[in-house]
């Protein structure tokens, strides 16, 4: 039986009035794209509600989905801790086969690091928690006689500053190079504390279901293989130096693409590899290959510099391939 795995962070997928490009203009373009991507189970990130408070539906994402197949999948999403959809970035799993449960783990539900700002405006009298908006998405699919798949869908923190109160002119312009550095060093912070909750739950999954347990973590890490997010959620025994956690160590499933193609990501001109298929072991057995959809992927950087979108993700959809047979 063929399994296909995707992740596409779909970049703030929303629907009102005046935005630009509207929603029709990108169903036009990113239908097709989903439509190639044909997933059993596709992982999606920035998936923005509409309505009003306390009754936010997903219409933008049931209109992307209509006519395809993915509109009869079984739906899971990331919610807050009133059970209602996040106003922005949303995460969400789609799958064909059955989901056996679904857990939101939150910042809180792992130990964070406190942190006191140097470059605060008024200054920052306490250290305080380091939060991240988006909880890790964890689903347990059942695909096949006697298979569980332990599927995470994720969004690190972006490399984008974090705000440090006083600092900023407007949403891009800082007042001092300092404060910028210190966001920036905010947004590692909560970005590799994302990474490591993460590792603390695929340990969690091994000793609760054993070695053999099938994973994968989809979504967009905003960091690259060499990075040490990855580092630390693939856990490489080059790093740890202990041969007797190499049963636990987790694959990135682009890495049998050549090195020209390897990116899901355009800035200024340079392709870069943000978003990953990471599996373990037990689970990379069954791989026949991997899929990067990014022959028309625009350079972000120059929508940035204009505050303009294209209708398109700047992200490309990443595609793995299983042979559980």
């Amino acid at each position: 039986m063929s399994l296909r795995i995707a992740t596409f962070n779909l970049e703030n997928l929303d629907d009102g009035a005046g935005l630009e490009p509207t929603l029709a203009d990108r169903i036009q373009i990113m239908r097709p794209q989903l439509e190639r991507i044909a997933a059993d189970i596709l992982c999606l990130q920035e998936i923005n509600s509409q309505g009003p408070e306390g009754f936010r539906t997903m219409s933008a994402l049931d209109q992307l989905l209509s006519g395809t197949a993915y509109a009869g999948f079984d739906r899971q999403t990331t919610l807050t801790t009133s059970g209602q959809f996040y106003d922005e970035r949303n995460i969400v799993t789609l799958s064909r086969f059955p989901v056996v449960s679904t857990r939101n783990i939150r910042h809180s539900d792992s130990p964070r690091p406190s942190y006191q700002m140097a470059t605060a405006n008024p200054p920052d009298d306490a250290a305080n928690p380091v939060v991240w908006e988006r909880p890790l998405l964890y689903t347990q699919i059942d695909i096949g006689p006697g298979l569980t798949l332990h599927l995470i869908n994720l969004h690190l923190k972006s490399k984008l500053a974090s705000s440090i109160p006083g600092q900023k002119i407007d949403s891009f312009m800082w007042r001092t190079v300092s404060a910028w550095a210190e966001g920036s060093f905010i947004s590692s912070m909560k970005r590799l504390g994302q990474a490591l909750q993460a590792r603390l739950l695929i340990d969690e999954i091994f000793e609760t279901h054993g070695l053999g347990s099938l994973i994968a973590m989809a979504g967009d890490f905003n960091a690259q293989v060499d990075e040490v997010p990855l580092k630390a959620v693939c856990g490489p025994v080059e790093e740890t130096g202990n041969p007797a956690h190499a049963a636990r160590m987790m694959v990135p499933c682009e890495n049998n693409i050549p090195d020209s193609t390897r990116y899901s990501l355009f800035h200024l001109g340079k392709g870069q590899m943000l978003d990953h298929i990471i599996v373990s072991r037990p689970l990379l057995r069954y791989l026949r290959g991997a899929e990067i959809h990014n022959e028309a992927l625009p350079d972000e950087s120059g929508a940035f510099r204009q505050d303009t979108k294209f209708p398109e993700s700047d992200h490309a959809p990443v595609v793995a391939e299983f042979d559980l047979d």
